[in-house]
């Protein structure tokens, strides 16, 4: 309803210019009854503007010239000449040049119009394969994800560690809101905190020593949402990439929260070979996370930092 009024609205005002512009016209040749035969020049050419908008412009697309000419000659000699005959105003000569002025109006208003269908189409194209797109890219994470945690509880089963049935009854809690809550295209950030401490404590049953992550939280995490799983794979990678033997705080998390700005930042031990690519052969994780964060935001900093000891990975997402 709303766009039939706002089409409506537009048409209107079209037309009250162009009968302003005939007065203006008829004013200038010195009749004195200008505003009535302003008004019998609209009455020529709204039908002509309409016929030619809806039914001529059709033939016309369709490369049907015969069809289109006698078209347009039965529109003219059904209205324009009864018009003129009831009264008595212009004669037929008089009138081309409003027909001509009608056709021209309505050719650039089917262009206009034909403009804005094709770039909405393709808008809306680019949207769903913007979405699709994503949902490619998440559809990723929980085999990635599932991939490297049951790898870590295969490693505790071998050991026979106590800790195996806690880290997969852990592993259940993670993949519940991977499945289930993460489903939309924002979640509280809090909730995703949350997540990632869930992560950290399954991780942390490898080791015996205090916890090995350091995560600092500044700001107020239940103010802002983003997007599900976007911050996994960078905590994934900090473990992937980092000594197999860890002490107390040696994985670094920065979490910055401000009223529309949001930064991420971990730092990592790295192994004694140094990385040379932010993945690994057959990896998905940053390059996953760069293509997400493309997509969805963008007013946003990404940066990969790598020296012979430390992995640091640096994110910030503004206008959230």
């Amino acid at each position: 309803m709303e766009k039939i009024k706002n089409v409506f609205l537009i048409h209107l005002s079209g037309w009250i210019l162009i009968y302003l512009l005939f007065l203006w016209i008829i004013s200038g040749e010195g009749n004195s009854n200008t505003f009535f035969l302003a008004g019998i020049m609209i009455l020529y050419a709204i039908p002509i503007f309409y016929s030619h908008s809806y039914i001529l412009a059709h033939y016309w697309n369709k490369k049907r010239f015969v069809l289109y000419i006698v078209g347009f000659i039965l529109i003219f000699l059904v209205w324009s000449i009864p018009l003129s005959w009831v009264f008595r105003t212009f004669h037929v000569p008089e009138q081309f040049p409003i027909v001509l002025l009608s056709v021209i109006l309505s050719g650039v208003a089917n262009g206009i119009k034909n403009w804005f269908i094709n770039a909405l189409r393709r808008e809306k194209l680019e949207k769903q394969s913007i979405q699709a797109e994503l949902n490619y890219l998440k559809s990723q994470i929980n085999p990635h994800f599932l991939y490297n945690t049951l790898s870590n509880i295969h490693a505790l089963a071998y050991k026979n560690s106590s800790s195996t049935p806690e880290a997969i009854l852990r592993l259940s809690s993670l993949m519940r809101y991977m499945l289930y809550e993460s489903k939309g295209e924002q979640v509280a950030l809090e909730r995703e905190i949350n997540y990632l401490k869930d992560y950290i404590d399954l991780q942390q049953l490898r080791y015996k020593n205090e916890s090995i992550v350091d995560m600092q939280i500044i700001g107020d995490p239940k103010k802002i949402n983003v997007a599900p799983l976007i911050f996994i794979h960078l905590l994934e990678n900090a473990y992937k990439h980092s000594p197999s033997k860890l002490n107390s705080g040696d994985i670094k998390v920065g979490i910055g929260i401000k009223e529309n700005s949001l930064s991420f930042r971990i730092q990592n031990p790295i192994k004694s070979k140094k990385i040379t690519c932010i993945d690994e052969h057959g990896g998905i994780g940053l390059s996953n996370v760069k293509r997400r964060l493309q997509l969805l935001y963008e007013q946003h900093t990404f940066e990969v930092t790598n020296t012979e000891e430390v992995f640091n990975v640096f994110l910030e997402i503004n206008r959230l």
